[in-house]
């Protein structure tokens, strides 16, 4: 992107470093930085995250905090994110996708990036005081409507658009993957049993011998639309105003891919609600996101599919609870990735209504 050196620790992110990238991209006229404050930011599992504190030689129109992104000082987790190429597709959908798209994301400062050995640095708008949602704790049916509204603005503006396959950080190799997923995702199940016997209820069991053991169908396209989709919309990954609970940002961009909509929903509804509060608004939250599509001028894609298709994927939120917390030493840390027990119970239904 630049001549400038891709500041990947926090060590380098130096006042004159700063200077140089914000000038850059248009945001100094003159001005320089001459002090930075550091302070860890998120729970990040791929990546680490700081806030920083800027101060300048002069008064300013320049940010008075940024939030930096930099890959995980943690080798084993560098190594996986440059094995799934998850740093370059965050830092390529914030260059490329979101200047075109209407979902809330950070503006970006800079953006930089090394392919071959995952060095990048992000430097992203702050959204402070918006706040992190907990993964753990659930959100109310306020907080869910909120972020259900939101995907709309990721979804509909290229849905069903072919030239997103051409996108090879994107889309990548759709067959590949799902050869890939097939091979390893039993293997992943019968671990995942293993480890969590104890805890496993019966429904998330049932459910999870049902999918698994039909896993192949489950993985084939359903010749629905496709679109961009976040891939890990969950609310560890949203940022709500304080003031009004109102979603103003989606963040962690690094499983954006090519795929169905309906999977955005049900991931975000199923790990996100709480059962007794999910079963009884979750299909009026669905109609939401579909009444909405539709007046943002999607026909293609009728209510009936909608319902079907959000259905069929309660399932992959269990998918991504076997394969974060198979792959994670510590079940604290991959816990906040996903909720296979919510998730587990939120899919139940679905084993029985799919069509066979």
């Amino acid at each position: 992107m630049s001549d400038l050196v891709i500041a990947d620790t926090p060590e380098a992110l130096t006042a004159d470093w700063l200077t140089a990238a914000l000038d850059a991209g248009g945001h100094l006229a003159g001005v320089r930085v001459t002090e930075v404050r550091q302070r860890p930011l998120g729970t990040g599992q791929m990546c680490d995250s700081v806030r920083l504190t800027i101060t300048y030689d002069r008064a300013t129109d320049a940010p008075a905090t940024l939030v930096a992104k930099l890959p995980a000082a943690d080798e084993t987790s560098r190594a996986t994110a440059l094995s799934l190429g998850s740093y370059v597709k965050e830092v390529r959908f914030y260059q490329e996708l979101a200047p075109s798209l209407p979902v809330r994301t950070p503006a970006v400062f800079h953006a930089d990036i090394d392919p071959a050995t995952a060095s990048f640095v992000l430097l992203l708008e702050d959204l402070a005081p918006a706040e992190q949602g907990d993964q753990l704790v659930g959100c109310t049916i306020e907080h869910a409507a909120s972020a259900v509204d939101e995907l709309v603005n990721l979804h509909a503006p290229r849905w069903g658009d072919p030239s997103l396959l051409d996108i090879e950080w994107l889309a990548g190799d759709p067959a590949t993957s799902r050869a890939f997923l097939a091979m390893l995702l039993p293997t992943l199940w019968d671990g995942f049993r293993a480890r969590y016997a104890a805890d496993l209820a019966p429904h998330a069991r049932q459910v999870g011998e049902v999918l698994f053991a039909n896993l192949e169908r489950y993985l084939d396209p359903t010749g629905s639309p496709t679109t961009i989709v976040h891939g890990d919309y969950r609310l560890d990954n949203l940022l709500f105003h304080p003031s009004d609970g109102r979603l103003h940002g989606v963040v962690d961009w690094q499983t954006c891919t090519v795929g169905p909509a309906m999977q955005d929903v049900s991931y975000f509804i199923g790990a996100g609600l709480r059962e007794e509060d999910r079963r009884p608004e979750e299909e009026r939250l669905v109609r939401r996101f579909h009444s909405a599509l539709v007046a943002a001028g999607i026909d293609d894609f009728a209510w009936d599919q909608c319902w079907l298709e959000y259905r069929r994927g309660t399932f992959a939120g269990l998918v991504m609870a076997v394969a974060r917390r198979c792959s994670s030493s510590a079940p604290t840390v991959a816990t906040r990735c996903s909720s296979p027990w919510r998730l587990g119970t939120a899919a139940t239904r679905s084993t029985s209504r799919l069509p066979t």
